[in-house]
């Protein structure tokens, strides 16, 4: 298997339900700045986040090409999950710009605390994941960082804690399902 000819079994399991996590991740962005797309009356946020979906396309090929390198297989659950998220999206989208700019960038923030957490659980001999993992993290950053200089709003405490279980709750299953 390419880039993974130095892992144990363990390893590669390991590895590819972490790339399953971050596929899932992918699939999520994806509904959601579409949907947020499709919500924004500004035609410049909608290009805004047309890009950032395109971008998550990118990573969302990336980690499928990673898993099957690794021998293991995307969530089963993929639908369930572009469909809540795009749920959320239309949903951040109706609280209006700066509100929906907001969720863009603490979605973004978390998820980089996400992958960091990722770099650090994976096998040291797993190059090919972690290069993966670097790049998509480097977009997330300036996802949330575009998000906030365009006006997203700081959301609450509560939000930010519910968008921190949902996304506990997403990845502990996406791991093994």
């Amino acid at each position: 298997m390419p880039g993974a000819v130095d892992l144990s079994d363990e390893e590669r399991r390991h590895s590819a339900a972490l790339m399953r996590v971050n596929h899932v991740g992918e699939v999520c962005a994806q509904a959601l700045y579409e949907a947020q797309a499709i919500g924004t009356p500004d035609p410049r946020l909608r290009e805004l986040f047309l890009s950032a979906a395109r971008e998550e396309i990118d990573h969302l090929a990336w980690t499928q090409r990673r898993i099957g390198e690794l021998g293991g297989r995307a969530s089963l659950l993929n639908p369930l999950w572009f469909a809540g998220a795009f749920a959320i999206g239309l949903a951040a989208a109706r609280m209006g710009d700066r509100v929906s700019l907001g969720f863009m960038a603490e979605t973004e923030r978390q998820v980089e605390a996400h992958l960091d957490g990722h770099l650090l659980r994976l096998a040291p001999g797993d190059l090919a994941s972690r290069a993966v993992i670097e790049r998509m993290k480097e977009d997330e950053v300036r996802h949330a960082d575009t998000a906030t200089d365009r006006g997203g709003a700081d959301l609450p405490l509560p939000a930010r804690l519910a968008m921190k279980l949902a996304a506990r709750v997403m990845t502990a299953t996406a791991h093994y399902i």
